[in-house]
């Protein structure tokens, strides 16, 4: 998948989820989809954190698993991650039955006017 419009993400997402949960988007709570995106959103934290360290020359002590050693790492980590926000942030949006392309219009529209 390419070049999504939010609508073809919001589609395809909530697909992929209804095969997870058995229960569909009603599976898990608001407070539960909210925590999972909070989740995502610390660990592009945690990589930012990282790049840091690099950046400054500062040892990454980590599992060898979890070590960002170069910038061009942890600069890859921080997206993978800010998707996976998005993408939860994408789910919670539609457990409570908000079109998040609209509100982001919306939201975008009036923070320029100001």
């Amino acid at each position: 998948m390419t070049d999504l419009t939010f609508h073809e993400v919001t589609k395809a997402n909530v697909a992929r989820c209804a095969r997870w949960h058995r229960g569909g988007m009603n599976d898990w709570s608001v407070a539960d989809w909210a925590v999972a995106m909070a989740g995502e959103a610390g660990e592009v934290c945690n990589a930012v954190k990282k790049l840091r360290r690099v950046e400054d020359e500062i040892a990454n002590i980590s599992d060898p698993d979890r070590q960002l050693s170069t910038r061009a790492e942890a600069v890859k980590k921080i997206g993978e991650e800010i998707a996976d926000t998005f993408l939860y942030l994408n789910l919670l949006a539609v457990r409570l039955g908000i079109d998040l392309s609209s509100e982001v219009v919306e939201k975008f529209n009036a923070t320029s006017v100001r």
